[in-house]
Parts: C-alpha cells; sequence; structure tokens
C-alpha cells in the first residue's frame, strides 16, 4: 500500500477560550476587567497537525469531536488550513478549554473534564487503515488514543507523543511514555528532568527523549548521551506561549522525517516553538518551511 501521509496525529483536536489577564496568578475578586475575550479553534493535536503541514509534510488528523459549535470550528480551521480530518462522532461534545494568557505570554489553562467519556475510542479499523498509509503517528495524551497505540505499533508506524507537564511519577503517561519512538515533554513539573528522561528511555520503547525548558532551551536524550538544544531567539517580541510546544515538536518532527541529524532536529524544534511565541494566543500562525530552513543557514 502507498505512502499518502506522512505525519497521521491522532487526538487533541478541541477549542479553546482566550481571555487575557492583567498579571498571572489572577488576585482573587469578585471581577476583573480582561482586554479581550476570544474563543477560538486548536489546541495540541491540531497545532501539530497545522505545524507539520505548515512545513510541507502531508498531514491527516483523527479525533473525536462533537456536533456542535465548538466542533463547527475544528472542521472549519482544518478545511481552511487544507489540512485532512476524519472525525469520529463524540457524543460529550468537542473538547474545550480556556486559557488565561498574562502579559509576558504564560498561560494557565482549564480544561473542561465533562467532554470525555470513560468508552470513548477511536475505532481501531479506522485507525489501522490510516496508519497503513502513514509513515508516521503523532499521538496526543487523551484517552482514546491511550487504547490506539497497540494498533499503532501493530501497523509498524514510528510514534511521537507529547507529555506535555508529566510530573514522571502520574501513572496515566506511562503508557505514551514508555510506547513511542520519540517523547517529548516539558521540564515545568520535573524535578530532576534527565532522570525522568533516561527513565523514559529506559522502560520504553524510545530512541530520543527531548525535553523542552522554555528560554533555557530544551535538552535531548539520544544513545544514552544528553545534550542541550539552546533557545532560538524570537524573531518578534513573546506575546504568548501557548502552542510553543507543540511547534517545537512539528519542527523536530520535520527534521527527523526529512533525514536531518538530530541536533538539525533540535534546531528546527527551537526555532519553531520560538516563532510560536510571537503569535497571539487568538491565532494559528505557523512557521513555513523556506522560513524555518532559512533561519537555519549559516
Amino acid at each position: 500500500m502507498s505512502v499518502e501521509t506522512d505525519v497521521l496525529v491522532l487526538g487533541g483536536a478541541g477549542v479553546d477560550t482566550i481571555v487575557y489577564v492583567p498579571e498571572l496568578p489572577l488576585p482573587f475578586a469578585d471581577s476583573h476587567m480582561v482586554p479581550a475575550i476570544e474563543t477560538r479553534a486548536g489546541q495540541t493535536g491540531d497545532f501539530v497537525a497545522l505545524g507539520v503541514h505548515a512545513l510541507g509534510l502531508r498531514t491527516h488528523h483523527l479525533d473525536m469531536v462533537g456536533e456542535d459549535h465548538a466542533g463547527d470550528l475544528v472542521r472549519a480551521l482544518h478545511r481552511d488550513r487544507g489540512v485532512a480530518l476524519t472525525e469520529i462522532p463524540q457524543p460529550a461534545g468537542t473538547k474545550r478549554a480556556v486559557n488565561l494568557v498574562g502579559p509576558d505570554g504564560r498561560r494557565l489553562s482549564l480544561y473542561d473534564s465533562t467532554r470525555a467519556r470513560e468508552a470513548d475510542r477511536l475505532p481501531p479499523e479506522t485507525v489501522r487503515a490510516l496508519a497503513a498509509t502513514s509513515r508516521h503517528a503523532h499521538v496526543a495524551i487523551t484517552h482514546p488514543c491511550a487504547h490506539a497505540l497497540p494498533v499503532l505499533r501493530e501497523a509498524g508506524v514510528t510514534i511521537s507523543t507529547d507529555l506535555h507537564d508529566w510530573d514522571g511519577t502520574q501513572a496515566y503517561h506511562e503508557a505514551f511514555a514508555y510506547e513511542a519512538d520519540v517523547v517529548f515533554l516539558s521540564t515545568a513539573e520535573l524535578a530532576n528532568p534527565e532522570k525522568t528522561m533516561r527513565q523514559i528511555a529506559d522502560r520504553g520503547r524510545a530512541q530520543v527523549v527531548v525535553a523542552t525548558a522554555g528560554a533555557e532551551g530544551a535538552y535531548q536524550l539520544l544513545n544514552g548521551v544528553l545534550s542541550h538544544i539552546p533557545a532560538a531567539a524570537p524573531p518578534a517580541p513573546v506575546v504568548d506561549s501557548n502552542g510553543a510546544g507543540d511547534a517545537f515538536a512539528a519542527g523536530y518532527l520535520f527534521g527527523r522525517l526529512t533525514g536531518e541529524p538530530p541536533e538539525r532536529c533540535g534546531l528546527f524544534g527551537a526555532i519553531a516553538g520560538a516563532y510560536a511565541c510571537t503569535v497571539p494566543a487568538t491565532g494559528a500562525d505557523f512557521i513555513g518551511r523556506e522560513e524555518l530552513l532559512r533561519a537555519t543557514s549559516p
């Protein structure tokens, strides 16, 4: 069967309501006047899918989406950007979150836990069919995706995941951490990042583990050797960190899938992540291939 897709993204489709606040943490009060409140489609899976698509990789997104206004926003986002979306009906409704964004670009995300059910699954036959024509699968850490991991492994595609702010101990994340070939995570909640990275590599299948550390750059564990990925300078003022980790993953995967060495993959990720920090939370703009390659030229 011929390869039709470079990156199959599973999960992570949803809608965020963005609230710009005067500071974080937000002081307790009965009310606050804020500059703006806006709702737009785009959660972690959407951002990875749009990110790798903007870099020229053939992309397909699979997730559960509701027949609601939030679902309409998700469908419109993919349609407008030219990213294929296979949607499985979600009776509980499309995933939603509220992001409080401070003046320095930091954010606090509040996720609506009612938009998921224990019985939620991505149909194995659908996962199998899409994986059969894909080179790589990037898996969001949502409940239905955990059950899709064995199907992806059986299909023979390489797998990546982003554990986000895992603390290294929560059992829920372990299936993703130990089944993926490429593991991304943040150092935000890690007491000992190197220890957790080595734990992932030792206990699982990961060929490479990458931990992002914001302005400090990132760390890459490959073949037992830990190296530092320097942070890239943003091309414009930083306005929001939302989506920076997803953009890093997209840039890194672009490098990996185009045959670049690990050091250059890390550089691509750092540049893409820095670019994302210059995009307002209400937008969904991603660095393109030409701009990324130009930024890495001597």
